[in-house]
């Protein structure tokens, strides 16, 4: 018997013939519909599935891709980056967060110049690495920045745990956490929406489970189908949506069955219970303020919440975009990374103006690198 490698794995979910084969049932579906459907992923790991497979060529002329807020570097507004700025470059601070946040610019520049003027950042795969970082420097303070959406919510709680029963007293966490379901409803509502349709996140979906969008077909009567994010599983999912626009039915389905169910991690969400509540507020970059689309440390935890400890020195007023950049107009889906005047020009990953630029799931990275529409 041959040893089973990876590779075998996702193989089949991007096998060249089985997205053909699709392709042409799409084509055959969305034949019989007479208008458009514009289908938004909501998250930027399936845009870059998209770009990089080409699957957005794939599509008949009434099928159109467009591009959602689920990349959490992406909709950080700069406010929250000059928090991560200015508290690595106090006195005893070592900064810990995750790797995408290296480039974002702030108003002050990013984590990268931050430590060219002598901030210690470190940047993790892992929340629980924070724990290392702490027993190696006893005498510093350990600041997580924590940033995502409830994909990575869970690790942050099970460092949180970690901490309050070992009482490591020099971690402190900075919070910026958010959900998917308030911005779509956001975007739904907005006088431009042009969304007839969702994929549904794949890992978000994982934890929270596929319930959280059942109000988007039962109030907004749009399709939201759950996909993985192999070129397969996008393929499959836009099939069942425009079957679903053609059997004249508007339901919550499940192409990620294989990960995703409607109860979610039960006792990932259980975790986060225990030690998040809900932020009053948080600015989405593009969106503006969000009633209820964040979380924050609860009260009985204010001891370790670097927001609160560092409130003095921590801005909160809006700090507004280049103004040539279009990453707010890109996430809320009214307008594509090619439509902007400095895509690849000025804005380009090694010189980003915006986040959609800087981060590995945002839109105008995925179509620098898989777009070939650099002249």
């Amino acid at each position: 018997m041959n040893e089973l490698k990876l590779k075998d794995l996702y193989d089949g979910f991007r096998d060249p013939k089985t997205i053909k084969a699709l392709k042409n049932l799409v084509d055959k579906e969305a034949a019989k519909f007479p208008g458009k459907i514009n289908v938004m992923e909501v998250c930027g790991g399936h845009t870059h599935t998209i770009m990089k497979y080409g699957l957005n060529q794939l599509m008949p002329e009434n099928i159109d891709f467009i591009h959602g807020p689920g990349c959490p570097v992406c909709v950080m507004p700069k406010e929250r980056i000059d928090h991560a700025y200015i508290l690595s470059l106090q006195e005893d601070v070592i900064l810990v967060t995750l790797g995408d946040m290296i480039k974002v610019p702030g108003s002050h520049g990013s984590l990268q110049d931050a430590r060219s003027k002598g901030a210690d950042v470190r940047f993790v795969y892992s929340p629980l690495d924070t724990i290392k970082i702490a027993r190696e420097n006893p005498n510093k303070k350990i600041i997580f920045f924590a940033i995502g959406f409830e994909t990575t919510t869970p690790m942050t709680a099970a460092l949180l745990e970690h901490v309050t029963k070992n009482k490591i007293e020099n971690i402190y966490f900075h919070i910026n956490h958010i959900t998917v379901p308030e911005p779509m409803k956001v975007l739904l509502e907005s006088n431009d929406c042009q969304i007839d349709a969702f994929i549904g996140p794949s890992h978000v979906s994982v934890i929270t489970g596929s319930k959280i969008y059942k109000e988007f077909v039962t109030k907004y009567k749009k399709p939201v189908v759950v996909a993985g994010f192999e070129p397969v599983d996008v393929m499959q999912s836009i099939l069942a949506i425009v079957k679903q626009f053609n059997e004249n039915r508007c339901e919550l389905e499940i192409e990620y069955s294989r990960a995703v169910s409607n109860d979610g991690n039960i006792a990932a969400q259980n975790l986060i219970n225990k030690y998040f509540t809900k932020a009053t507020h948080f600015r989405w970059r593009g969106l503006g303020d969000i009633p209820d689309s964040a979380l924050r440390l609860r009260d009985e935890y204010s001891n370790m919440d670097a927001e609160i400890i560092y409130k003095n020195i921590l801005p909160n007023e809006k700090i507004d975009d280049h103004k040539l950049c279009i990453c707010g107009d890109i996430m809320r889906g009214v307008a594509k990374p090619n439509d902007c005047k400095v895509f690849g020009k000025a804005c380009k990953p090694s010189s980003p103006l915006g986040s959609c630029m800087v981060s590995s799931e945002g839109a105008c990275s995925a179509y620098y690198k898989y777009g070939n529409l650099i002249k």
